[in-house]
Formats: C-alpha cells, sequence, structure tokens
C-alpha cells in the first residue's frame, strides 16, 4: 500500500519539510560547535547534510538566516526559563524581582565565552539580530514586566533603553575596553530597575497616589 504524504503540521509546515529543516539544523550546529561559526559555509552544510545548496538557501534565505534560525534553537531553553521557569526568573515572583533576575541571567549569558547563543549572536549583523524574533521576545519581556511592575512612561522605550546596556556591543565594550566584570554589570541592572521603580512610586506619593 502506498503511504500517503505527510500532510501540513500544526505550523503549516509539511512533516517532511519540519524534518529535512532540523537536519538541517542539527548538522549546522555540530559543525558550528566543532569549528565556530565564522568558519561555517553554506556549501559545507548543505554537503554535510547531503542536500543541495540550492536547498539550503531556499529555506534560509542566505547565512545570515542560517544563524538566526540557529540563534533561535540555541536561545529556546533560556526563553522557556524566564517565561515559564522557576522564580524568581519566571512566573510566581513579583515583577520587579524578575526583571532584576532576568537581567542578571541574560548578562550571565552575554558574557560567557562558551555560551552558544551569544556566539551566534556576535555574529549576526546588528540590524538582523535586533529584527529577529529572538530580540523582539527579550524586548517583550521586558515591556511587560515593567508594566506589571507599575512603572509609569513609554513601556516599549524604557524596554529599548534597558536592553541597550545589555547589548553585545555595549556589555563588550565595557568588559573589554574598560575592564569591567559582569558581576558589575548585573548590579548595575538590578540599580537601573530599582531607579525606574522608585523614580515612579516616588512620582506617585508626590501626587498623592
Amino acid at each position: 500500500m502506498t503511504r500517503a504524504p505527510d500532510g501540513p503540521g500544526p505550523s503549516g509546515e509539511r512533516a517532511d519539510a519540519a524534518r529535512n529543516r532540523a537536519r538541517l539544523l542539527e548538522v549546522a550546529a555540530r559543525l558550528v560547535a566543532e569549528r565556530g561559526v565564522e568558519h561555517v559555509t553554506m556549501h559545507e552544510v548543505a554537503e554535510a547534510a547531503g542536500v543541495g545548496k540550492g536547498t539550503l538557501f531556499r529555506r534560509f534565505g542566505d547565512r545570515d538566516g542560517l544563524v538566526l534560525a540557529l540563534l533561535a534553537e540555541a536561545e529556546a531553553e533560556f526563553q522557556e526559563a524566564y517565561t515559564s521557569g522557576p522564580p524568581p526568573l519566571g512566573p510566581g515572583a513579583p515583577a520587579r524581582d524578575r526583571l532584576e533576575a532576568f537581567g542578571c541571567a541574560l548578562i550571565e549569558r552575554n558574557t560567557a565565552d562558551a555560551d552558544p547563543g551569544a556566539a551566534l549572536g556576535r555574529r549576526l549583523p546588528h540590524a538582523r539580530r535586533h529584527a529577529s524574533d529572538t530580540a523582539s521576545a527579550l524586548h517583550l519581556h521586558v515591556s511587560t514586566l515593567l508594566r506589571e511592575t507599575g512603572v509609569d512612561g513609554d513601556h516599549d522605550m524604557l524596554a529599548h533603553a534597558l536592553l541597550a546596556f545589555v547589548d553585545f556591543e555595549t556589555a563588550d565594550h565595557l568588559r573589554n575596553e574598560q575592564q569591567v566584570p559582569a558581576a558589575r554589570l548585573q548590579s548595575t541592572w538590578v540599580d537601573l530597575v530599582r531607579r525606574v521603580s522608585r523614580a515612579d512610586e516616588a512620582q506617585g506619593v508626590s501626587e498623592g497616589r
């Protein structure tokens, strides 16, 4: 009996296409782990996966598209931790405590030389990285926690301002050029969060709220 073709999955992607994508990402991740992302080419990934290079380009668009997909895979565990993991990073703690824990965890990851997500993120052009689903998820999380903390103001722009402090370019400059240790970056993040929320509390007192 002839087997019926695999139908589309919940996301609309055919099951066979999803398997092929997973295989390509698995091969790419292995090569990146062995050689470093800067030394892996699209041709090598296609060859190791046993597909034509055109298939790889159709799937991911270009090399940066492949790196973005790898970044999303590498960040999945962290995203799960801050959205549904144990407190204070995950739900169950006050919003301000979660925001403090989130920034400290992000700084720890971004300053860890062996962290695969950080290594991939540094190899992406600034504009592509900030337009990625990963960056959008981080921004949404921070802006949501600011709102839940009760901070008045433009939560969207405040989230951009806070995240700029922990961006790779800023953190790398402070660590490498100014010799600022990760622990100091983390304590400054906590200070920033508390100052933002305290300023709001002070305003509420002065207005009789």
